[in-house]
């Protein structure tokens, strides 16, 4: 792209933004932005932050956030449904009745669907070549009809509980987008196992990532074992199950600080809990942290611990992007064997994994790291280098920019 010419422009989609846990989408706007390539941004709602990313206010400025209807927006559509009006209601048509056993997407595709053929109209005026969605639930429902509406090619990435915890409509996403990223092996098998094998050449296999150069290595000082554990404060994270662990450890005689990193509905619970196993003061929750924080804890930390859970509703984690922050800085990793998570935490290799909810299997792995510090300076090392492979950003995301813009090089 000569320096006269305009622009590339593709658009991303989420369901909020800004998201403090969701650095993932935020990193591949800016590595596109680092490329030359003008993203647009179009939230499905705002997300109403007090802590926000210094790297995303920016973005935050110009993104195109919209209320769920106005006068524009209805237009928008009456716009839509004279040009095309069989395009128009064959896609509501396939909204509904594509999702009609599942009350939650349903209403979500109900609700989106209006802003989404406003937005498909803004992104034909700014000359958006691709449309790309995070989240397999709402914002793929909003693509596609953007795709429908627009004839923009699409594509979305599926991570964690937007696919396991409800598939409807996904046949009809994978078949209508230009390709789908599943961010593990383990989310393609998933999907393709519900929308059959004729579309394995589709469904890529493309890992979040991050750029090393970002992090501090860890350094490893002497003292109390420092745990880390980032992430929302909510049964799917598994902190529970944690805090058991490090009360067993406390009664094996390990000295130890257990950081909690992040906010959210289960911190009084946990709170109580620490305080009732009597390790309230080994406990140090620090709320929501920017990123430029957390980096800072996890070069003082000994180990990464990430005790995800599958919940009763169908939550569960994809890959926690945390893993990999902790692995750049060369930690040892303890994660549960669950989803894609043993693509980055190999057994005995880059850390342990232990199966969900299983705190004496937890406690039992950060020991053997507490006992044996050159045990966890090897597998911290090779955590990092086995990141610097297969959870490289900037490689990463020139595989994703490929396939959103066949023979474009950028």
């Amino acid at each position: 792209m000569t320096p006269e010419a305009a622009p590339i422009r593709i658009a991303y989609m989420m369901s909020r933004f800004p998201k403090l846990t969701e650095t993932f989408v935020l990193d591949e706007i800016l590595e596109m932005g680092r490329c030359g390539i003008a993203v647009e941004i179009f939230p499905l709602w705002r997300e109403d932050a007090d802590v926000v990313h210094s790297e995303a206010r920016p973005l935050v400025a110009r993104a195109r956030f919209a209320p769920l209807l106005n006068g524009r927006i209805a237009l928008d559509n009456l716009r839509c449904l004279v040009r095309r009006p069989r395009r128009y209601l064959s896609t509501l048509f396939t909204l509904v009745t594509a999702n009609w056993r599942s009350p939650r997407f349903l209403l979500g595709a109900i609700a989106v669907f209006p802003k989404a053929c406003s937005f498909a109209l803004e992104m034909r005026r700014l000359g958006v070549r691709h449309v790309h969605a995070h989240f397999a639930s709402h914002p793929a429902a909003a693509a596609f009809v953007i795709g429908r509406m627009a004839d923009i090619p699409w594509s979305f990435t599926a991570h964690g509980s937007d696919l396991h915890r409800d598939q409807a409509m996904l046949h009809e996403k994978v078949t209508e987008a230009a390709f789908v990223v599943a961010i593990s092996e383990y989310n393609r098998r998933f999907i393709l196992e519900r929308v059959g094998t004729d579309y394995a050449d589709k469904v890529q296999v493309i890992h979040c990532g991050v750029e090393l150069e970002r992090f501090e290595q860890a350094q490893f000082a002497s003292g109390p074992l420092q745990i880390i554990c980032v992430g929302t404060l909510h049964a799917v994270k598994g902190q529970s199950f944690l805090l058991q662990a490090c009360a067993l450890l406390r009664d094996r005689g390990v000295d130890f600080t257990c950081h909690l990193i992040g906010d959210g509905p289960d911190r009084g619970k946990l709170e109580h809990q620490a305080a009732a196993l009597g390790i309230g003061e080994r406990v140090v929750f620090h709320g929501a942290c920017e990123r430029e924080q957390v980096r800072a804890l996890f070069a003082r930390m000994h180990i990464a611990v990430a005790p995800s859970v599958p919940t009763a509703d169908g939550r569960r984690e994809g890959i926690p992007v945390v893993l990999m922050e902790a692995a750049a800085c060369g930690l040892p990793l303890v994660a549960s064997r669950l989803s894609g998570i043993p693509e980055i935490v190999r057994e005995g290799e880059t850390g342990y994994l232990v199966d969900p909810g299983d705190a004496e299997g937890l406690a039992n792995a950060i020991e053997r790291v507490a006992r044996t510090p050159a045990l966890g300076r090897r597998l911290g090392d090779a955590a990092r280098h086995h990141l610097e492979i297969n959870f490289n950003l900037p490689v990463n995301m020139a595989r994703l920019r490929r396939l959103m813009l066949p023979g474009v090089t950028v």
